[in-house]
């Protein structure tokens, strides 16, 4: 019985030694003076070679938070088995990944792409260049993953939309987006500028990674079906794929490593 658990704790104790751990950590914004937390995910190796790693900037949607992919799925034996650094940071309740012009409290393009960024390659092993950082996130995060890569091309190499928001205004004047950017018949080019469908329009002939996938339940799937065409218009290499499934979580958990399995391709063949 002694030997029975001894085993039984020794087989605990490497479980815990060589899988990845996760924590939540605090990340300050000066953009909007206030203190977002964040969910960081670090892969089994981590702590047992001096490597630098890949990190996945994971969004969450609309009234979602920085716990949302965390309460929802264990990210750990994702970042085990793709070697990747996960990190989700907040991105507001309706903050939609931009910065507003008229709430102060709503910079989230200069935190992710500045305070965040910033914040994860100092403190963790990171590979601190552009090839080594990936961005998704599902609904608004999608929104989010497509709008960073097209604005800050020099930090993202890659980015994945699950179920995204491709076009603001498809959306009509809720979700708190009039909040941010103005009333939609006051300012709809300020709409147009900010949504991801005309954005992508700078990605062209940049050679950057883009993943777009969505259930043919969603309410988003013709949105979804347009910037495909969009992006085959504008010779945008890209994967497209269409599942079954709906706006929902079981939807999104099952896509997620998908998108990592794309991102662990494009990170591998560019390491040899």
């Amino acid at each position: 019985m002694k030997i029975l658990k001894l085993l039984v704790f020794l087989m605990f104790l490497v479980h815990h030694l060589f899988s990845a751990t996760l924590d939540t950590v605090v990340i300050k914004s000066k953009a909007m003076r206030s203190k977002p937390k964040a969910v960081i995910v670090l892969p089994d190796s981590y702590n047992l070679t001096k490597d630098q790693f890949p990190v996945l900037y994971l969004l969450h949607g609309w009234s979602g938070s920085y716990k949302d992919w965390s309460g929802h799925m264990d990210l750990r034996p994702l970042s085990d088995k793709y070697q990747f650094i996960i990190v989700c940071p907040n991105g507001g309740y309706a903050g939609w990944y931009i910065d507003s012009p008229y709430k102060k409290d709503n910079q989230y393009e200069t935190y992710i792409s500045d305070e965040v960024v910033r914040y994860i390659d100092k403190h963790y092993r990171t590979e601190p260049n552009a090839d080594g950082r990936f961005i998704c996130g599902l609904s608004m995060g999608g929104h989010g993953a497509i709008s960073l890569l097209a604005k800050h091309p020099d930090l993202y190499t890659t980015a994945g939309s699950m179920s995204g928001v491709m076009v603001l205004n498809a959306s009509g004047d809720k979700y708190g987006i009039s909040q941010l950017i103005g009333p939609l018949e006051d300012s709809g080019n300020d709409w147009k500028n900010y949504s991801c469908i005309y954005l992508i329009e700078s990605l062209a002939g940049l050679e950057k990674g883009i993943i777009i996938d969505c259930g043919i339940d969603d309410f988003t799937i013709d949105i979804n079906r347009k910037m495909h065409k969009r992006l085959i218009e504008l010779e945008i290499p890209h994967d497209y794929y269409e599942r079954p499934g709906s706006h929902s979580w079981d939807y999104w958990t099952n896509a997620l490593e998908y998108h990592l399995l794309f991102f662990n391709r494009l990170w591998s063949s560019g390491k040899n």
